[in-house]
């Protein structure tokens, strides 16, 4: 049988990565390790570094919104980056990418993982993640008033102008949104709790929608991760004089 066939190649213990798999399995985790990885790297970098976050009225989104209390002695990032960084930690798209990045738990289908032994998020550390759906109404505290900087990115002296400043800051706030707004508990949240969608014709609407953004979550995952690192970024070298930034009004 084919299955005893797998079972006498693939033993039940040991040999971590084991697969009988001829394609390039490993190659989704890798580019997760290398991707997810280098954000972590580049954004702790960021908010380590408390200079260079404000330039007129465009506003890094790794330090906002800004406080600056004088009791605290770390950079205001780290006052704003925990409720974003919880939320994408403890996202279910993200679980599955970083676990099978990082844990091996399993890398891929069909590839023996190095644990013989399955408890779930029941026990602790990885029941934290069931705190999910608190990081989610966090997050959207914080993405109100990226919104609000998006808005003051059109505002020069007064004035109603644009920038590329001003599209980027748009762009990670729009970005941002798909990203929270598609998110599973946030579906639930909308809809996914009714027992009966006819008695709440408006919630079942907003479901509908909510779903349709929910199958491109792991889509808008991944973009919203590198623009809003490109946001940052893209502040910081105006701040620090490298680059100009080009107005077209």
């Amino acid at each position: 049988m084919k299955t005893d066939a797998i079972r006498q190649r693939a033993p039940l213990t040991g040999n971590a990565g084991l697969t009988m798999r001829t394609d390039a399995w490993w190659v989704e985790p890798l580019l997760v390790v290398l991707v997810l990885g280098g954000f972590v790297v580049y954004a702790t970098w960021a908010a380590l570094q408390n200079a260079h976050y404000q330039y007129q009225n465009y506003l890094s989104p790794f330090y906002s919104p800004l406080f600056t209390p004088s009791w605290w002695p770390l950079s205001p990032a780290f006052l704003v980056l925990w409720a974003p960084a919880g939320f994408r930690l403890t996202c279910y798209y993200y679980r599955k990418a970083y676990y099978r990045a990082f844990l091996w738990d399993p890398p891929a289908c069909a590839v023996r993982e190095p644990r013989s032994d399955y408890h779930g998020e029941t026990q602790p550390p990885l029941i934290l993640q069931n705190s999910h759906r608190y990081f989610l109404y966090a997050s959207i505290l914080v993405l109100a008033f990226l919104w609000v900087d998006a808005v003051h990115g059109f505002i020069f002296d007064g004035r109603f102008g644009i920038g590329v400043g001003s599209l980027v800051l748009l762009a990670n706030a729009a970005l941002l949104s798909l990203y929270s707004f598609s998110c599973h508990s946030f579906r639930h949240l909308v809809g996914g709790n009714l027992d009966c969608f006819s008695a709440c014709p408006a919630r079942y609407r907003a479901w509908q929608g909510v779903s349709r953004l929910n199958a491109h979550h792991a889509l808008w995952a991944w973009i919203s991760l590198w623009v809003v690192a490109l946001a940052d970024l893209y502040v910081r070298l105006l701040a620090m004089g490298v680059i100009r930034d080009v107005r077209f009004l």
